[in-house]
């Protein structure tokens, strides 16, 4: 039996709205509904300055969402979107805002919890170590392959890894790892990762057949991954890669926000149309305060395999001299090589295909010159100003 989204809409008006007024979908809080697989997608808009308050608002709707036959699964989260209109509905009765003498003492831990400058809107997922981003400005520029990797180097150098794919609209991780299902569950809430070569990974493309279409605007995608970073059993690890979408979008940008990346590693190919697309990647990662670990410079060259001749196709060093003007580090050049798209395309990325080849070298050495930035950039931050007295 399928389930029509006029069935979700009749269970998610049984809900409250905040301060018991009205429901959710008549104040206007319920995104568009998507409905794939028997899974059922959505979000919950609630005023940005009372996020914290609506979780058990989320959880309610997410069980009785769940509760209808038929339904294999709910994916609902909440988002501070700012709306003229729709969000000013559960708004209007919230004296407790303006009103400074009942909850000052719950209102006093906030701000200590969250210190304005960088850490204002992001916390930090349990169990995860550091977070960094693979980005790029713009697509086809081999990302993917980059991030997954540069995630296998980590975990060939002995860090417990996995991998986050955060490209709602083209998710790479299940062909390129091979892995294929759908994700269980721990009591029927948080999601377990599925698990290859070493990796634990979450992406879009366990939950929605590779065929559907995602037609998604940003708050959705923004929801979508919030839940798949914040609601997976992730487990202890020391780093999480996050294969980031392709381009300075709301939705990079709301993510580098929110996200408590400990740093961004930029792809790019060497010609000039790929690094202006490259420049503002990094300025996006600046302007909210995200530490740039490096740039690779995929497709860097190509070596013919009968004669050994090189070939710069698509020109050779842009990415480094960039990386030198812009004083980021450069982290390395990964050839045009047919055996890393063959391995990639096989679902067995080329660290793990052929892990002492001399490819999976430059990947490993990639990845440990991206560690030793985090490492480098967290002893900075430790370390905290140095005071000089004249």
């Amino acid at each position: 039996m399928s389930v029509t989204k006029e069935a979700v809409i009749d269970r998610l008006k049984t809900i409250s709205g905040p301060d018991f007024s009205g429901n959710i979908v008549d104040l206007g809080m319920v995104s568009e509904i998507f409905i794939a697989d028997a899974k059922v997608f959505f979000s919950i808009t609630v005023p940005a300055a009372r996020a914290q308050e609506m979780e058990p608002l989320r959880a309610a709707a997410e069980r009785v969402v769940k509760a209808i036959p038929g339904i294999a699964g709910a994916v609902v989260a909440l988002t501070a979107e700012k709306k003229s209109g729709g969000m000013e509905a559960p708004v209007p009765q919230r004296p407790a805002a303006p009103r400074p003498a009942t909850p000052p003492a719950a209102a006093a831990p906030a701000p200590r919890q969250a210190p304005p400058s960088q850490s204002s809107g992001k916390r930090g997922v349990p169990g995860i170590e550091a977070i960094i981003a693979v980005a790029s400005g713009k697509g086809g520029v081999g990302k993917s392959t980059t991030a997954v990797n540069i995630a296998l180097g980590l975990a060939a150098n002995g860090l417990k890894v996995g991998i986050l794919d955060a490209d709602i609209y083209g998710p790479s991780m299940p062909k390129l790892l091979g892995i294929h299902g759908k994700p269980e569950t721990v009591d029927g809430k948080v999601l377990k990762p599925k698990e290859n070569y070493g990796l634990k990974v979450m992406s879009m493309g366990f939950l929605v057949d590779e065929e559907t279409p995602m037609i998604w605007r940003g708050p959705m995608v923004m929801s979508a991954l919030t839940q798949m970073l914040r609601e997976v059993e992730w487990g202890p690890l020391d780093v999480l890669v996050v294969d980031m979408p392709p381009g300075t979008g709301d939705a990079q940008l709301t993510m580098a926000q929110q996200v408590p990346l400990a740093g961004a590693v930029i792809v790019s190919t060497p010609q000039d149309l790929a690094l202006i697309d490259a420049r503002k990647g990094l300025n996006m990662f600046r302007k909210v305060d995200v530490p740039l670990l490096g740039i690779v410079e995929n497709m860097s060259y190509f070596i013919a395999p009968d004669t050994g001749k090189r070939y710069d196709i698509f020109g050779h060093g842009g990415a480094q001299r960039e990386a030198e003007r812009l004083g980021v580090p450069f982290l390395g050049a990964v050839p045009l090589e047919m055996g890393i798209r063959e391995s990639s395309d096989a679902g067995s990325p080329v660290v793990a295909a052929k892990p002492d080849g001399a490819e999976a070298k430059i990947y490993k050495d990639i990845a440990a010159r991206t560690w030793a930035q985090l490492q480098a950039g967290k002893s900075a931050a430790e370390a905290g100003p140095s005071i000089v007295f004249e």
